[in-house]
């Protein structure tokens, strides 16, 4: 067998592992089952990677995430190594092949998504391969208590026995200690090897700013901090205007979401790789894989939903080591905002069963029918046809998908291209017979300049709304130019594909995942309450809020978080030790939030939060996973 350090250097150029990575490999290699907790940047791929080209035969990845494994097996393909990924979308001839390739083809690595696991044909040749290792990619997703949580992901148990001597590494970037225990359980791990790597980033600095502008708050951190840097915020539209805005002031910046093409996306993701803009400006379709070492600053404009979230986005500054810093900036508003954005938008059980319901007959399929059948679909026109809102219609589709009711397959919009194959001159002249024609044809010719020259991407809200004239009347005479051989039309129908993976049984399908909706939604409810509990909590140090919540002991401040900072600058007027007892006889009466006991002891908030912290230093008291205090004996 060849050694790790061999295969690192010859594949990926590196010539030493990463802090825990080469015990992670040797136990992997070993045969143990393995539980890996790694942050955000600390090398998880690698811990099966490596033992899955060691052994002979072909690892086995299980990724709930799409284009996280398409990144993956292109970049061991692009270093000569033999890997696919079976996704949805495949019809059945195509998924034979794909698998026979896998039993006879000498591939290394093949990535599934857990739903493929229910299927038959999948499991039959499962048992045909030599497989060398199961991989549980993002495996918090097994747990009700982990964010993310996929039912699909209980289907890995087959594989245990469909592969019984076979072990099992399961890695995943952020999980809370009962989310750690659940993973163990359901993957039905015997005495695991468990590595868990400190979340302490000794190097980053963690700051919540209350700022009434936050734009001139970006401009002054930017200048500052001249360094590369990534925003992130709630929508598609800011990543334009907070860019734009920057761009205005000097400082070079370019946008990221997931409505780009890919060439729009690799082309701004290259500008600030390379550094030739400063400031990537991005929604949370932005990071996954991102390895930028020399990012300097991670600002969140918004809120984010969750702290595992934001755990995981702060998590891609200071990867050099250098000091760093991960900001959020908020205002009175944000509180309003982000439980409107994640709370108010939760489906119900009943509204699900509704949206299912319309979703059947949308497509016409009985009573017992429709297992695999798959549709093209207009989530627009289907939301106008039953009323639906539509952020509350498209999170109860992306429930469905999840809990492997349907898939639901995104395909962005303005997909319709267009290229006119005939002369300008020879144009006009058509026009002369087609009048009525004329006003769109020369509003796409302004529009588009190089639509004569190329196969031209085109938007038809705009040009509609330029020629005065509906998108259905647009779209007649598209279809009318190209039936006359003017133009070559590509007229995207869908913004969508749905496939039903279960037969039609109505309410009985939605009561079978009815308990886990409920218990997700509560536990939204309490990430978001964690996250504002974060950021309102200015008494202890940010750094030790974070690690108490994922469940750290024995952790000190960090002495360069803002809170840390406020509290070097004041000086204690008080007697301190008369505030000690007060909150200690406090305490003992039940746990308490900074805002409870500042507004019992009517005392200074720069006094309180020098006694807590001295308090906590002393383990009197200790923060719990909600942001509370209690005396540390209780």
């Amino acid at each position: 067998m060849e050694h790790p350090i061999n295969i690192l250097e010859r594949y990926w150029k590196f010539t030493s592992f990463r802090l825990n990575q080469e015990a992670i490999i040797n136990a992997v290699i070993e045969g143990e089952d393995t539980f890996v907790l790694l942050p955000t940047g600390g090398g998880k791929s690698l811990c099966f990677q490596i033992p899955a080209l060691a052994k002979k035969g072909i690892c086995i990845v299980i990724s709930p995430l799409i284009s996280l494994m398409k990144d993956q097996v292109q970049a061991l393909n692009n270093k000569g190594i033999k890997a696919m990924s079976i996704t949805s979308g495949i019809s059945y001839s195509q998924l034979d092949t794909l698998l026979d390739n896998c039993v006879y083809g000498n591939y290394k690595f093949l990535y599934l998504s857990p739903e493929r696991l229910q299927q038959e044909l999948v499991q039959d040749r499962i048992k045909q391969m030599h497989v060398n290792l199961i991989a549980v990619d993002e495996a918090h997703c097994i747990s009700q208590w982990g964010s993310d949580f996929r039912p699909a992901y209980k289907n890995i148990s087959l594989l245990r026995q469909i592969q019984p001597s076979v072990n099992v590494v399961a890695l995943t970037a952020s999980a809370r200690p009962e989310v750690v225990e659940d993973i163990i359980k359901e993957l039905d791990f015997i005495q695991p090897k468990i590595f868990k790597q400190s979340f302490v980033r000794p190097n980053l600095a963690y700051m919540v700013f209350h700022e009434n502008d936050k734009y001139y708050r970006l401009e002054t951190i930017l200048k500052k901090y001249k360094t590369s840097s990534i925003i992130y915020v709630r929508n598609r539209k800011l990543t334009l205007e907070i860019s734009t805005f920057l761009e205005s002031k000097n400082i070079t910046s370019t946008y990221y979401h997931g409505g780009l093409s890919n060439i729009e996306k690799d082309s701004n993701m290259a500008a600030w790789s390379q550094n030739k803009k400063q400031v990537m400006v991005a929604t949370n379709a932005f990071g996954m894989g991102i390895d930028k070492p020399d990012v300097k600053t991670v600002i969140h404009f918004n809120l984010p939903e969750s702290i595992e979230s934001y755990f995981q986005e702060a998590g891609r500054v200071g990867r050099n080591g250098e000091k760093a810093f991960a900001v959020i900036l908020k205002n009175n508003s944000d509180a309003t905002l982000v439980k409107n954005q994640f709370l108010s938008i939760l489906p119900t059980v009943n509204f699900v069963k509704q949206v299912y319901r319309k979703l059947c007959s949308y497509f016409q399929i009985s009573y017992g029918e429709g297992e695999y059948l798959t549709f093209d679909f207009e989530f627009n026109t289907f939301c106008k046809t039953y009323n639906f809102s539509s952020v509350l219609c498209y999170n109860t589709l992306l429930l469905l998908d999840r809990n492997s009711i349907i898939t639901l397959s995104k395909q962005f919009k303005n997909k319709v291209t267009a290229q006119f194959v005939i002369s300008s001159s020879s144009l006009f002249n058509y026009l002369e017979t087609h009048q009525d024609f004329s006003m769109i044809v020369k509003s796409i010719l302004r529009m588009y300049g190089g639509i004569f020259d190329h196969v031209t991407k085109i938007d038809l809200m705009k040009i509609s709304n330029k020629a005065s004239v509906s998108e259905t009347k647009l779209t007649h005479v598209l279809q009318q130019l190209e039936s006359d051989k003017i133009i070559t039309l590509n007229l995207a129908k869908t913004d969508a594909q749905i496939t039903f993976i279960e037969p039609r049984e109505d309410d009985k399908t939605i009561n079978r995942i009815a308990s886990i909706i409920e218990q997700q939604n509560k536990l939204k409810q309490h990430q978001v309450n964690a996250m504002l509990n974060y950021i309102e909590n200015d008494s202890v140090c940010r750094s030790m809020q974070l690690l108490s919540y994922f469940g750290e002991k024995d952790i000190k401040p960090c002495d360069m978080c803002s809170i840390c900072i406020e509290s070097k600058k004041a000086v204690t007027p008080q007697d301190t030790n008369t505030i000690k007892k007060r909150i200690v006889e406090l305490l003992e009466n039940g746990d308490k939030s900074s805002r409870d006991i500042i507004s019992t002891l009517n005392c200074k908030e720069t006094d309180l939060k020098i006694v807590l912290k001295l308090l906590l230093e002393h383990h009197i008291i200790t923060i719990t996973p909600t942001n509370t205090y209690k005396l540390s004996h209780t």
